[in-house]
This record gives C-alpha cells, structure tokens and sequence, in this order.
C-alpha cells in the first residue's frame, strides 16, 4: 500500500495529541507501519499544534512534506487554512467550524479572515462541521476531537468495530463511553 499522510492541526489543548494517537494505532492494528511527529508550538498558551501520522506497507519518515498531505483535520478554521499548503492536489480537509482567535487577533494587532471555509473548498474538498456543538448534545465539549476522528474514519479503510476497540484502548479509561459515543456521532454525521 502507498503511503498516508495525515496531518492533525489544531490549538494547545485540543486533543490533537490523542487524536494522532487514535489514528497511529488504528494504523497499527490494520498491520501497516506507522510513524507519528509531535510538532508542539506554543501549546499551553493556546498556540497552534501539529501532529503528522504516516502509514503504509514502510514508512521511511514520520514529517509530511507541503503538497503532500491526503487528509488535513483541523480543529479550528484558522488552523485549516494555515496548513491546507500542505495538502495533495485532491487532499481533503475535515475542519470543526470554530473560531480560536490567536494572540495577535486577541489584542488586536491582526485580523481574523473572513470566509475561510468557503474560500478553501474552492481548492479542496472540505468537510465541515461545529464538532463542539455535537460533543455539547453529549454532554462534554471536550469529546469533539473524537467526532471529527468518528467524521474522518468513514473515509478510511479500516472497520467500525476496529476504530471502537482502538477508541477504547487509547483514550483515558474513565472516558471510553463518552468517547465511544462521540465517535459514533461523528461516523453517523460522516
């Protein structure tokens, strides 16, 4: 199998760590060789944070090069346009439609682009939903990483079953259920 780039960007606190986590064992399970890159900027003061999962038959290198990327989840809009660079051709991009003003924006020294969305499925196929407002109807907005990774998995090559025991083994135990839960809700919005 050729090798898959995902590139997982999001800020500090996210869950982009988990997220990546998630996708390099499910890689792990189906049998291919995986390579996962922590990139953290500024992640404690809500900075941007990238995690690269690489996986095929012999992955050589954990980073993905611009241009290279099949799938971009992006946990915040800014976020997926600041790296949809990095994205093939016919890279696809699944964005929680949120807004995260970054320091400069926050003080005023920049501005926050309009229409980001719209401007980027003008490239790309783009997938956007308010993952937040899911997690909330399940009583958590913390577990919306997890429906974007139940949105993404729908067009991956792996089985349902084999995501939930991966979801179940990877996040903290006291939290499978919601997990699982939040999984099931992005796969059903897939």
């Amino acid at each position: 199998m050729e090798t898959k780039s995902i590139m997982i960007v999001g800020v500090g606190g996210q869950g982009t760590l988990l997220t990546s986590r998630i996708l390099g064992n499910i890689a792990v399970k189906g049998g291919y060789d995986v390579k996962i890159s922590e990139v953290h900027g500024m992640a404690q003061r809500g900075g941007s944070v990238v995690t690269f999962v690489r996986y095929g038959d012999k992955v050589a290198e954990p980073i993905v090069e611009e241009g290279c990327a099949d799938v971009l989840i992006a946990f915040e809009r800014l976020e997926a346009l600041r790296y949809a660079h990095f994205l093939k051709k016919d890279g696809v991009i699944i964005v929680n439609d949120v807004r995260m003003d970054p320091m400069p924006v926050a003080i005023g020294a920049a501005q926050y682009p309009e229409n980001i969305i719209e401007d980027l499925s003008k490239t790309y196929k783009v997938t956007s939903l308010d993952a937040k407002s899911e997690a909330l109807k399940l009583g958590n907005a913390r577990v919306f990483n997890t429906i974007i990774v139940g949105v993404a998995a729908k067009s991956m090559d792996f089985d349902k079953d084999m995501w939930i025991q991966v979801i179940k083994e990877t996040v903290p135990p006291k939290t499978v259920d919601l997990n699982v839960a939040a999984f099931e809700a992005g796969y059903e919005l897939a």
